[in-house]
């Protein structure tokens, strides 16, 4: 349980964040329990992540700011093991140099700066670039079935459910209604003696079948 301290710190947090976001990044504290923040970096264009929606935790202890939090990592991105707790100067891991005037603000402007670095630390990895670009891909997919995301960012699942209602449009139909819809349609072709017709292609005939056709009044 956090402390009267931590509380009314994260509340200030996140008022600031509310009048202030984070660029590219949108964090949010669990309903029922301020100590636990998820967040989601949107990855810029021109770099390897571009496109993507990373989504992660901070969990904080109850005597925040005297000590800093635990940084985790949930969505696949080629840059970091998920779930895991990064290795970062401002992480639990390094107590030592945690600065109690930090804020969420700070963490995530500097895991995000980290992120687009290659320097490796514990809980990172290794990937290709378009290993992380197809990661980058579907990464909103990926997310959206998440409960806590889709509780905490429904306006990132909203975009995720356009994006599949724009890729439903823009799928071409199968092979097999394509060619009937390209199909000539057939149609009976008059004869002068009064006898039989042809089913005949529009522009050729067609010998599918012969059937008897009186022609009144011809």
């Amino acid at each position: 349980m956090a402390t009267s301290i931590a509380s009314r710190r994260l509340s200030r947090e996140l008022a600031a964040i509310s009048k202030e976001p984070i660029p590219h990044v949108v964090a949010r504290p669990l309903e029922d329990n301020i100590l636990e923040w998820h967040y989601v970096i949107t990855a810029t264009s021109g770099t390897p992540y571009a496109g993507g929606h990373y989504h992660g935790k901070l969990k904080f202890p109850a005597d925040y700011p005297l000590r800093p939090p635990s940084v985790l990592m949930l969505t696949p991105s080629g840059r970091f093991k998920t779930n895991r707790r990064l290795c970062l100067s401002m992480s639990d891991f390094h107590p030592e140099s945690w600065n109690p005037m930090w804020s969420v603000s700070t963490i995530l402007t500097g895991l995000y700066s980290f992120m687009l670095e290659d320097a490796p630390t514990l809980g990172s990895v290794d990937a290709t670039l378009q290993q992380r670009k197809e990661l980058a891909t579907r990464s909103l997919a990926f997310n959206a079935k998440d409960e806590t995301f889709r509780t905490l960012f429904p306006e990132l699942v909203d975009v995720h459910e356009a994006r599949k209602k724009a890729a439903l449009l823009a799928k071409p139909p199968p092979a097999e209604v394509t060619e009937l819809a390209a199909a000539p349609p057939l149609v009976p072709e008059r004869r002068d003696d009064g006898g039989a017709c042809s089913l005949v292609v529009a522009g050729g005939v067609a010998c599918v079948a012969v059937v008897a056709l009186l022609v009144l009044g011809v």
